[in-house]
């Protein structure tokens, strides 16, 4: 019974292959699995935009672009699957490149790729501020209004760079720094690490289990994710 029905998870996954495919504008297929709902698969796919997922039928004649939500437990399925897909070492992560900002014991861990001109990276910023016991690794990530990326090279140089960052990044106008820009700073290389890790939006969000999410949060939940991954570390 097993053999017959590992054979037939094998068809399935080559009919929806065969079928979608082509219909990717040359998108690739990474993975093909049952989805969480029961008839559908989860297709995974590599597009220049990093990661997505599609729900398709067994025999790919229909497609469903959107999430899976548990409304029993109020979950993002979708979400938290892509959260893992995309998951890192947050270890790994060039620490040395970012403005460490610490509240409290610092014992909530996370990491963000922000630009001080996005509108919503301001709007999570002060979410942010809602949150104790927390350390945050900024990566300055000047995308946005590339024209301003001397601002955050002058945060990078002023000598309080927790305070310059928030007063740019966080109050309600910005305050850009003092501090001249041309001291070695680490803002090329931030840019160079986010385009190699696929940061194409931002705020973009490394939990310290690694997991990734793209857009910021509310306060509330961003408490619980966070809870929930020091629980789970040793």
């Amino acid at each position: 019974m097993a053999l017959l029905a590992s054979a037939s998870a094998l068809a399935n996954e080559a009919q929806i292959r065969r079928v979608l495919e082509p219909k990717l504008g040359g998108a690739k297929i990474e993975g093909v699995q049952p989805a969480p709902m029961s008839g559908l698969w989860e297709v995974r796919l590599r597009t220049e935009r990093g990661l997505r997922i599609l729900y398709t039928d067994a025999a790919a004649n229909y497609v469903i672009d959107g999430s899976i939500h548990d409304v029993r437990s109020n979950r993002d399925l979708t979400e938290e699957r892509l959260r893992k897909l995309n998951a890192i070492k947050f270890e790994a992560l060039p620490l040395e490149q970012a403005v460490k900002i610490q509240r409290g014991n610092g014992k909530r861990k996370l990491a963000m790729f922000s630009d001080p001109y996005c509108p919503a990276c301001r709007q999570f910023e002060r979410q942010l501020q809602q949150i104790d016991d927390i350390t945050v690794y900024v990566f300055m990530y000047p995308v946005i209004r590339p024209e301003n990326s001397d601002h955050s090279r002058a945060v990078w140089c002023s000598p309080d760079r927790a305070k310059a960052w928030l007063e740019l990044a966080a109050q309600a106008s910005p305050k850009v720094p003092a501090a001249k820009p041309g001291c070695a700073n680490p803002i090329d290389k931030v840019l160079e690490t986010g385009r190699k890790l696929g940061v194409n939006s931002t705020p973009t969000l490394f939990l310290a289990n690694g997991e990734r999410l793209t857009g910021g949060l509310q306060a509330e939940d961003l408490k619980e994710l966070l809870d929930q991954t020091a629980a789970a570390r040793p």
